[in-house]
Order: C-alpha cells, then sequence, then structure tokens
C-alpha cells in the first residue's frame, strides 16, 4: 500500500501530469470561492433566523441549546471564507476528481500496466455524480462535527475518519468502474472495505496537508488504480475491461 502511495505520489509531479494538475486546481480554486461563500451565507443565515425558525418547531425548552448552537455557528460564520475552504477540501477535490478521473487513470495504467487491458472511460454522466454525490454527503459530516470541532479535538478526529470512508470509497469506485459494471465495482469496494479505508485515511491525510493538497484528486486516482490493481490481481487475464453497455 505504502508502494502505491509512493508511486502515486512521484508520477503526479511527472511532466505527463502537469497539464492535469494545473487545470485542477484551477477548477478546485473556483469550487472554493463557490462553496465556501455559500456555507458561510448559509451559517449566518443560521446564526440569526434560523435560531428563531428552529425555536419556533421546537419549542421554548430548546432556547437554550439553540442559542449554544447559534454562538457556535456565528463564531465559524465569522471565520469565513477562509474556514470553510480548509474543511471543505474533501468535497472540493471529490468534484474535482470525478471530471479527471479517466486522464489520470490513463497515464497510471500507461505508465505502470502497458502490458494489460486499458480501462474504459466512465461517461461524465457516472462520473459526475459520485463526486457530488461524496462532495454533499461530505458537508454534512463537516456540519454534524462542527460544534465538537469548536469544543474539543473529537469534531476534527470524526471528521478525518468520516473523510477517509468517503474519499476512499469513492477513488476506489471510480478507478474500478473503468473495468466493472457500477454495482460490481460497489460489491468489490464493499469486499475489500477494510483494505480501502486504511488506503482512504492515506488519502484524508495528503487531503488535510494545506496547497499540498490541492493536488489530491490526481494523488487519490492514481493511488486507487494502483490499489484496485493489485486488489483484482493485477494480471491481464483478471482484469477485462468493463463493457460499454453495462453502464445505464
Amino acid at each position: 500500500m505504502l508502494d502505491a502511495a509512493v508511486k502515486a505520489l512521484s508520477q503526479i509531479l511527472s511532466p505527463q501530469m502537469r497539464s492535469i494538475l494545473w487545470r485542477s486546481i484551477g477548477l478546485a480554486l473556483v469550487l472554493i470561492v463557490v462553496l465556501a461563500i455559500g456555507l458561510q451565507r448559509l451559517l449566518s443565515w443560521f446564526a440569526t433566523s434560523g435560531e428563531r425558525w428552529a425555536e419556533a418547531m421546537l419549542g421554548p425548552g430548546f432556547e437554550t441549546p439553540l442559542n449554544v448552537l447559534a454562538w457556535m455557528v456565528s463564531i465559524a460564520a465569522g471565520l469565513g471564507v477562509v474556514f470553510g475552504a480548509l474543511l471543505l477540501m474533501p468535497a472540493i477535490t471529490a468534484m474535482v476528481a470525478s471530471v479527471f478521473v479517466d486522464e489520470v487513470a490513463e497515464h497510471v495504467e500507461l505508465e505502470h500496466y502497458p502490458a494489460e487491458h486499458p480501462g474504459m472511460a466512465l461517461p461524465l454522466r457516472v462520473a459526475l455524480p459520485e463526486g457530488i454525490k461524496t462532495a454533499l454527503l461530505t458537508i454534512l459530516v463537516y456540519l454534524v462535527a462542527l460544534p465538537f470541532v469548536l469544543f474539543a479535538g473529537a469534531g476534527f478526529l470524526a471528521f478525518f475518519l468520516a473523510t477517509a470512508w468517503l474519499l476512499g470509497r469513492e477513488y476506489f469506485e471510480l478507478a474500478a468502474m473503468r473495468f466493472r459494471p457500477p454495482a460490481e465495482a460497489k460489491a468489490m469496494r464493499k469486499d475489500n472495505a477494510a483494505v480501502i479505508f486504511i488506503a482512504g485515511l492515506i488519502i484524508a491525510a495528503f487531503v488535510s496537508i494545506p496547497i499540498v493538497n490541492l493536488a489530491t484528486p490526481l494523488f487519490g486516482m492514481a493511488f486507487m488504480v494502483h490499489m484496485h490493481k493489485r486488489l483484482s490481481g493485477s494480471r491481464p487475464e483478471l482484469i477485462e475491461p468493463r463493457r460499454t453497455t453495462s453502464v445505464v
């Protein structure tokens, strides 16, 4: 697994990957601004109008806990775009990865597995929903963990573990769906859940590093291409390209 991570890291710095890297960074920066501003406005709304709405729905008995929650949310909203950008990076990289999945995977397969069948390109209508779904789940986890983050480090740990599971799942399934129907790719991920979660921890650690994490889509995808090959046996006769008719 560490060998696969080293190979992925070295390849994303290669000249062949440079164009993809700059394009993925550009898209990530745009999404950072859009999502962080949107989150900041959502938190600002909850700290004012949202608190009154929640109190009307839940009753006066919840006034104190809602006041405390609104106070915490107002602090988070006040931190603005920078705070949101840091914690939303897993969501952002998930969406970016779904756009560049095939370009990255093709480079990895060509360099490291030239004798094996190449994967079939994923239609954007298949890859993009996977990235959006993972991004939304990541944002939901962030919002749930937010109160604990403000009070103790337990929230950061919960967010890190959830990020590892979510990103590990997405990157592996994207790599696997180049060779297998979506249902089979998901079943393979479940059969190897422990290994993929550990691999996801490496991706979560990578995405936790400021600036460097802009390259997460390339690193995560290249890393999981290697992991899929190894879990498949990485033999030409065992890894046949999926048929295009299997994708709905």
